[in-house]
Order: structure tokens, then sequence, then C-alpha cells
């Protein structure tokens, strides 16, 4: 056991981390297809920064305005909507003698649902008429709708919202957390127009932005293009002057977390690399005392015509044994910690099947390369000294 001990840790170690990325990228995957792969953000600032990132530029630019949203769906022709969007950010909304806090409160134009993938448990979205004409009506997200009616159908309800009452239309369907914050959950989604009597929809403070979504049909290149020309056309802006707004999307999200990830490979493989490298040696040990306990077996084997290969192939066959045996340990560990993470605390992690056939693979490898020499000196034994031992 205490041989098998840096084999299990190692193999414990690198699918765990493999595990753990597996999870994360998948989660990512899940957040970046609730928007589509041709999705775009005009924002002011931008996700990514690079290294000499010059932060008093950013900081005079403008706001994407209702100027902008108008112009873009007037021109833009590669798109399946185009939506503007402003949050006002931990809001408490109320029902009766009950409340909720720290609800974001969206107000979006009509094209919100052609924008976003939006799933309802209860409801329905915005009527064309209810966005247009200022009607008080309101979508929430399933944790607000949990918190106000603890179960109770939301539907058809007034709740009080930044101090008017507002009818509850539509109820999303729980999604869960997400890794990019798109979820849901804890927001409240009201018309555009409604909004504009509440607060200015075009201030900092509420992160206005638009939300470009292409046509399938239209690569992201082509769509981005589109609209990067059309932004500058807008915002007037001279041939080799500097933009002052930016595009974003999600891939940049996910380019960065992959080198990451790509970082936390290679940890997880230096870490796992060395434990392993040292339960190799203990194999390697133990394989050299058992050749030495049956010096005499192995004489006798050889005596009654045993060949060399037939020698070396017992020893390798016991020395890969005892790995597989430290690996399959080690990924018992692995599957007990994903279910603990899955039923504690709630956050599931996946353990792929390719994970497990590399954690045997590797045990396998380090078993024949931990067990050869002990073998091939076994095998080349002479029978009459191996008999006298």
């Amino acid at each position: 056991m205490l041989s098998l001990l840096g084999i299990t840790i190692g193999i414990f170690t690198i699918i765990s981390v493999f595990s753990a990325v597996d999870t994360l990228r998948y989660k990512l995957q899940s957040s970046v297809d609730k928007l589509g792969s041709n999705t775009l953000f005009v924002q002011k600032w931008p996700w990514i920064f690079g290294g000499d990132f010059q932060w008093w530029k950013f900081v005079n630019r403008p706001q994407p305005t209702m100027r902008d949203y108008n112009a873009l769906r007037d021109r833009l022709e590669h798109v399946d909507g185009i939506s503007f969007e402003a949050t006002a950010a931990n809001r408490t909304l109320k029902y009766r003698s009950g409340s909720v806090e720290g609800v974001n409160v969206m107000a979006v134009s009509p094209d919100f649902n052609k924008t976003w993938t939006l799933d309802f448990q209860e409801g329905r979205y915005f009527t064309e008429s209810e966005g247009r004409s200022a009607s008080p009506v309101i979508i929430i997200g399933a944790e607000v709708a949990n918190g106000l009616f603890d179960g109770e159908s939301a539907i058809g309800k007034q709740i009080k919202v930044l101090g008017r009452r507002m009818t509850v239309v539509g109820v999303f369907k729980k999604e869960g957390d997400d890794m990019l914050g798109m979820s849901q959950d804890n927001n409240a989604v009201i018309p555009l127009v409604y909004a504009k009597g509440l607060f200015d929809i075009e201030n900092e403070q509420y992160q206005p932005q638009i939300t470009v979504r292409g046509k399938e049909s239209v690569g992201l290149e082509e769509v981005e293009s589109e609209l990067y020309g059309t932004m500058r056309s807008i915002r007037k802006i001279r041939p080799g002057a500097e933009d002052d707004f930016s595009l974003n999307k999600t891939t940049m999200l996910s380019n960065q977390l992959d080198i990451m990830f790509k970082m936390v490979n290679i940890a997880g493989w230096v870490i796992g690399g060395f434990s392993i490298l040292v339960g190799g040696f203990g194999i390697a040990n133990i394989m050299f005392v058992s050749v030495k306990e049956r010096t005499n077996i192995i004489g006798i084997q050889k005596s009654l015509g045993a060949k060399n290969y037939f020698i070396l192939l017992q020893f390798m066959f016991e020395a890969i044994a005892l790995c597989l045996m430290g690996g399959l340990l080690g990924l018992l560990l692995v599957f007990m910690v994903t279910q603990a993470f899955t039923h504690l605390a709630d956050f599931e992690i996946i353990l792929d099947i390719n994970n497990v056939i590399m954690g045997i693979s590797i045990s396998v490898i380090i078993g024949a390369i931990s067990g050869f020499w002990p073998a091939f000196s076994a095998s080349r034994l002479d029978p009459v000294e191996a008999i006298r031992s």
C-alpha cells in the first residue's frame, strides 16, 4: 500500500486538475451557448485590457446611446436582433409584506428576446404594444419569484419596483449559477420605454450597452466587421482616428480562460508528475525485492524450460497490476471528491471518460517503465546460480 501511495496521489492530482478544468470549460461554454456564437456587445470599456492599457483614453469615451441603437437598427443587415439594455443594480422588489433585495432591474428594448435565449417557466415575453406603449409590465427571474411568492403563481400579480406598481407577465426558467454572470435567476426585466420615466437609461451608472446578434448563416467576423464600420460611421470617426467604443464578444473571455486552463494543466502535470515519479521508484524498488525473494523459484522455472520472455512478462505484469491498483485508487478518490462537491456543495464536477482512460493509461505506462529493469534482470538470471540462492 505504501508503494502504491505515490501512484495514487499522482493520478488523483492530475485527474482532479483535468476534471476541474473540464468542468470550468463546460460551464463557460454553456454560458457562451446561451448567447449564441454570433453575439457582440457595444460598450464603453473593453473586457480584456492589453499590457500597455491607457485607461485615461477610455474614461472619456461616450456611453452607448439610444441614437446609436436606433441608427444601428436601421443600418445593419446581417443581424437577427439588436437590443438596448440598461441595468439598475441591487434594487428591492416588494409584494405585500414580502420583499427581495439585490435584484438587477434591466430596462430592455423590444428585441431583447432576439439577442438573448430566454426560457420561461411561467408566462410570456412582452408584446410589441406593451414594449412600445410604456406598459407597466415586468418579467422576473426564478429566484425573485420564489422569494416574493413562495411557489405560488406570479402571473398577474402586482409588485412594487423602483417605487412603481408593475404587473408580472412572465417568470424566467431557473438557470443556476453562471460563470459569465448571464443568469436571469436574480434579474427583473422591464420595457425600455417605461424605464425612461424611472431612471436615466443612458447614464453610466446604469451600464448601458447595445447587444447585437448576427444571423446564424453569417460568420462572426463578417457581423463584427459590419458593426465596426457602422459604429465608426455613426460616431463620425475619421479614418486613422482611434475608436471611442468597444466591441466585446464571449470568445475574448474564452481565449483568456483557455490560456489560464493550459497553465493550470501544466501545474497539474508537474505536481502529479513528481508524485508519480516517486511512486514509480517505489514500484521499481518493490519489484527488485520481489525478484530477490523469488530468485530460486525463477531458477526452478528456467530449469524446467521457461524462456526469458516468460520470466520477463511475469514481473512486468505484476508491476503493471500494482500501478493499475494505485491508479484505480486515485480515480476512486477523484470520483468521491466529485460526488461530495455535487451533493454537498451543489457544484457539479465532471469526471469525463477521457480522463478516466488517461488515468488508467498513465498507470499502465508507469508500471511498464518501473517494472522493466527488475523484470529484465530476473529474465537474465543463470538458472543454476538462481536455484542455489
